[in-house]
């Protein structure tokens, strides 16, 4: 995994092309964060079309380190309503760690993002919000 990969998949990511973003993923893959665990294609579709009906969301990669094993990144995640996403309807979800968000508002996380990556995939993925 090199840094024009990546670029691939951020690309993909902030497109909303599900597929070939998890297809960067290895089978078995672990992703989890902020207490959200997806375990396959589907619940990353799941989480991230729901997710996404109400809110755009970016990705700004600003540092960037990559091995054989490990990708590490910092960079700005950029989330824009699109439409009102209220406690209730996170909840229904089994959200309660989201923070509501009205549309047109913006919030701006940096986010230290590490993926572990055997024979050029991602294995698993961890997330930390730097305040």
């Amino acid at each position: 995994m090199n840094r024009a990969d990546y670029e691939r998949y951020a690309a993909a990511f902030n497109a909303k092309d599900y597929d070939t973003v998890y297809d960067f993923y290895a089978p078995g893959a672990r992703l989890a964060f902020f207490g959200v665990d997806l375990a396959t294609r589907e619940d990353f579709k799941k989480f991230y079309g729901f997710l996404h009906s109400h809110v755009k969301e970016t990705l700004t990669i600003e540092r960037f380190a990559a091995s054989e094993e490990l990708v590490a990144l910092e960079g700005i995640i950029r989330v824009e309503a699109i439409r009102d996403l209220d406690a209730d309807t996170l909840a229904a979800q089994g959200l309660h760690q989201f923070f509501p968000i009205k549309a047109g508002e913006v919030q701006e996380m940096r986010q230290y993002i590490h993926y572990h990556v055997a024979d050029g995939k991602f294995t698993a993925v961890g997330c930390a919000i730097i305040p």
